[in-house]
């Protein structure tokens, strides 16, 4: 009986799993067939796994759709794979061969191949979007809209619906509160109320309450929740999020007490820190120790709905993000700037999938579309095998006016399987060995 949990838990992961990447999969295959369709390209079979055919189905243009039995992949067959020459042993004629990916014009192969990864940005970007346009956007001038479950008297004379003029004496502007802020317990709050301003006690804008506790970290093997209040770190009282995050840095990694206040109960936790490499706005790294707590401040603001445009251009600037961090820290990998422990493998992504969708669907479906960004990435980095090889040899022929010869992309793609798997290898010793 006591296994049942440990079954459950590890069957929600693999459930998430299997969800995240069918998902992934099939919107990065169908960025494949839908392009190749018009361009001329004739599918035959797009296939969500690999192995014996579970689900089939055959559409009017001729391509069997279908779920196979191992959920670890798919694939698009199109006309005439592995033989542009014949079909079914027959010779083909000229018109039918336009229609193979082999025998099809270099641009229409090029795009075809490129419209796997895009798909894979398209879908990261509309959720972006999407959760960007559902969570809305702070109003201007800022507005407290309530406030979550704290310690009676925590929010002392603020209100809903008082309009934020100044904290501690510093003006606020844009919505924002000034970073400026006197670093007290308490401070006088100019509000504009029922049409008149009036200066009222509360709290510190960003105290250590707990916004969201980052899956697989520190605070998360304790378990600390979201609306967790710390009071005090080793015994000290603490009122601001950024003493907590002070009190982590100079631990060094030794464990460290803390006091949280929840649902009116005082509970202790004792936490020892790991050391993480976060990138900075500069495109670097730097590496310090954490906890896995993410702050924020003790009110939730009025939010109005955004303009799609204004959405749009958050998930842009988002999806930028995800590829240039991910790029540095390859690099920085490479360099030994930063650990390799930062590279996830299989079971680490599980494991990631598994945590998201326990946070619930907001947080599983934004997971999603950044293991999108990533997959389609990857599969642009210039290794025979992954698109971005593929792209490398249609580059080579048209410069050249040939594709590379036949023993050349043997060779060349037995190379690129063997830096995959070998890239798989290490990232599943990380998961499970190097990097407990």
């Amino acid at each position: 009986m006591s296994l049942i949990p440990q079954f459950g838990n590890v069957a929600f992961t693999l459930v998430a799993f299997i969800v995240a990447l069918s998902v992934i999969v099939a919107v990065h295959e169908y960025g494949h067939y839908i392009v190749g369709r018009w361009t001329g390209i004739r599918a035959e079979v797009f296939s969500i796994g690999f192995g014996p055919v579970l689900l089939s189905r055959r559409d009017r243009h001729g391509t069997r759709w279908q779920v196979a039995a191992l959920p670890l992949g798919g694939y698009v067959k199109f006309l005439g794979d592995g033989n542009a020459a014949s079909l079914g042993g027959r010779p083909m004629a000229p018109e039918q061969r336009r229609h193979t990916m082999l025998g099809a014009p270099l641009w229409a192969r090029a795009l075809t191949v490129a419209a796997g990864p895009v798909a894979n940005f398209i879908l990261a970007v509309a959720v972006f979007g999407g959760v960007f346009m559902a969570q809305g956007r702070p109003v201007e001038p800022l507005t407290l809209a309530g406030f979550p479950n704290l310690p009676e008297g925590f929010v002392a004379d603020l209100r809903a619906g008082d309009e934020v003029v100044a904290v501690g004496g510093r003006p606020v502007e844009a919505g924002l509160i000034p970073e400026d802020v006197p670093l007290e317990a308490r401070l006088p709050w100019t509000v504009r109320r029922d049409g008149a301003e009036a200066v009222v006690d509360g709290p510190y804008p960003v105290p250590p309450l707990v916004g969201a506790v980052t899956p697989d970290s520190a605070a998360w093997d304790v378990e600390m929740r979201a609306g967790d209040l710390v009071t005090a770190v080793d015994g000290r009282p603490v009122f601001a999020f950024d003493q907590v995050v002070e009190a982590v840095v100079a631990s060094e990694g030794r464990p460290v007490g803390l006091t949280v206040w929840r649902d009116g109960a005082t509970l202790e936790f004792t936490v020892v820190p790991r050391r993480a490499d976060l990138p900075t706005p500069g495109g670097g790294f730097e590496t310090r120790w954490l906890l896995g707590l993410n702050g924020g401040p003790f009110f939730e603001p009025a939010t109005a709905t955004p303009g799609p445009l204004w959405a749009l251009g958050e998930a842009f600037a988002q999806l930028w993000f995800i590829l240039v961090s991910s790029l540095s820290g390859l690099a920085h990998m490479i360099s030994g700037a930063i650990s390799t422990c930062n590279l996830s493998g299989p079971v680490g992504i599980a494991e990631a999938s598994g945590a998201m969708a326990s946070q619930g669907p907001v947080a599983f479906i934004w997971f999603l579309a950044v293991l999108s960004a990533a997959v389609g990435l990857m599969n642009l980095f210039p290794i025979p095998i992954l698109d971005g090889g593929h792209l490398v040899f249609q580059a080579y022929e048209a410069v050249t006016g040939r594709p590379p010869g036949d023993r050349a992309l043997r060779v060349l793609m037995a190379a690129g399987l063997a830096v995959i798997l070998g890239l798989t290898a290490f990232a599943v010793a990380n998961d499970l060995f190097l990097c407990p």
